[in-house]
């Protein structure tokens, strides 16, 4: 007892220095973090942010609202991120990690079963009580300090691309492009699977290994063959998955404690990287076809490979100014064909194409498939204020190939963040441009159109 009263003395006084500070205008500094001994070797931290967005969406043709009527255009308020992570380093072999929260709440979607209304979505779940789950619980033991890790568990040690496994709190935009998520919610729980993960650093060659096992349920795909029989399909198996990415740090190393790979350090170190990484799974997706009134699955391996450079430098350190480039390449094969349409924080769940639109309702568009993605963002930060805040305004720009629509397509994103205490408390402004498909005579896809959608978002984590 007299233990746990230290302790929570010792956590209110964190938390008294972290309000001081805020109020203070000063740098938060390592957060709401508890010594535990003397050197601060030992403790226990606490990470917590909330994203907010008010949206207005230019909606794709045939959309219609709650009352089933056309609707042109939609706005909305809603729940981006709502997280907490709390780690600890107890012992000086290891580390325990548990993150928690939710994700896209908005007044129709993303809620819990049976708050249905007149809205509800296509799963059955209205916009009311949203679903609190784990987003990581993972422990880890130092085989060789700094040089080899082993640790277990619902993880994020992703491969293909340093965006893979992107931090939420510090994007360089207001958010990522989706894509680099390749497994989103199909065979991953919100872009981590159960496994084992190896990493660590060796010199300037930072690396992270996983084999997983991938979740069962997945998502079907939008339709994919060139044939009205030809349909990709879910395939359950429990084939195991195995994935890495390894980069190189020519400039300011970079961290690797936690997974969370960091969007912009806004000038304060210069980081210069190129990297490589890799994801598959045998006999992932199918592709069912009807042969003398006979269903026919063919089964196909997933195979997903990035390529990618990040250079993020301070120009003028006194001032302020800096500069953050990303690119990478993806080339993803989840079989013939395959394609799925994603929109995020959709008001209209049911993605699926419609006569109208192959991209299907509200802002969903061909977002992940077999194909290749190259991404590129580039931001510039000016000088800071006199009360420390701060402009950076961005553009990013996007070119898909699918095979399932066969022309590439390009698409971009502008915006700006205006920090007011740098990442711990911003707001984004960003335009999207994406664009809209109808199938043809002949089954094929054509592009024909563009629709737009503007976003604001409040960022606050401490």
């Amino acid at each position: 007892m007299k233990k746990t009263k230290h302790l929570i003395a010792a956590a209110l006084v964190s938390f008294a220095s972290l309000m001081a500070q805020a109020q203070n205008g000063e740098n938060y500094g390592s957060g709401m973090k508890l010594d535990l001994n003397s050197d601060g070797s030992k403790y226990i931290r606490l990470i917590t942010w909330h994203q907010f967005w008010i949206n207005n969406t230019e909606n794709n043709p045939g959309t219609k609202d709650i009352n089933g009527n056309l609707q042109s255009d939609a706005m909305d308020i809603s729940l981006r991120r709502s997280r907490v992570l709390l780690y600890s380093q107890i012992s000086p072999r290891f580390l325990i990690l548990t993150h928690f929260g939710i994700n896209n709440q908005s007044f129709i979607n993303g809620g819990a079963a049976g708050t249905l209304g007149s809205g509800a979505s296509a799963s059955g779940q209205g916009g009311k009580r949203a679903q609190l789950y784990i987003h990581d619980a993972w422990s880890e033991y130092a085989v060789v300090k700094k040089k080899l890790y082993i640790g277990t568990g619902l993880h994020y040690w992703n491969g293909v691309s340093r965006l893979s496994s992107a931090s939420t709190l510090n994007f360089m935009t207001m958010d990522a492009p989706i894509f680099n998520w390749y497994n989103i919610e199909a065979t991953d729980q919100f872009a981590r699977q159960f496994g084992v993960y190896a990493k660590g650093q060796l010199d300037r060659i930072d690396y992270r290994f996983a084999v997983n096992k991938p979740f069962a349920n997945g998502v079907a795909p939008t339709k994919a063959g060139l044939k009205p029989d030809a349909i990709a399909v879910n395939v359950l198996n429990e084939k195991a998955a195995f994935s890495g990415y390894v980069d190189y740090m020519f400039k300011d190393k970079e961290s690797n404690t936690l997974p969370y790979f960091v969007g912009t350090y806004l000038g304060k170190k210069e980081v210069l990287n190129i990297g490589a990484g890799f994801y598959t799974q045998a006999q992932a997706t199918g592709s069912a076809h009807i042969f003398n009134n006979d269903t026919i699955v063919s089964r196909h391996n997933q195979t997903c490979i990035g390529i990618d450079f990040f250079w993020d430098k301070p120009l003028n350190k006194a001032k302020g100014t800096a500069f953050s480039l990303y690119g990478v390449y993806y080339n993803y094969n989840f079989g013939p064909n395959y394609l799925r349409n994603i929109g995020i924080l959709n008001l209209h769940t049911n993605a699926v194409a419609t006569s109208e639109s192959f991209n299907g309702a509200g802002n969903a568009q061909p977002t992940i498939g077999t194909g290749s993605i190259w991404y590129t963002q580039f931001g510039y930060k000016f000088g800071n204020m006199k009360d420390g805040s701060s402009f950076m305004p961005y553009a990013s720009s996007t070119l898909k190939s699918f095979e399932r629509i066969g022309t590439p397509s390009l698409q971009y994103d502008l915006g700006v963040n205006y920090f007011i205490s740098n990442h711990n408390a911003k707001i984004t402004l960003q335009y999207s441009n994406r664009p809209l498909y109808q199938t043809n005579t002949t089954g094929g896809i054509v592009r024909n159109d563009s629709k737009g959608e503007f976003v604001i978002q409040t960022h606050i984590f401490l």
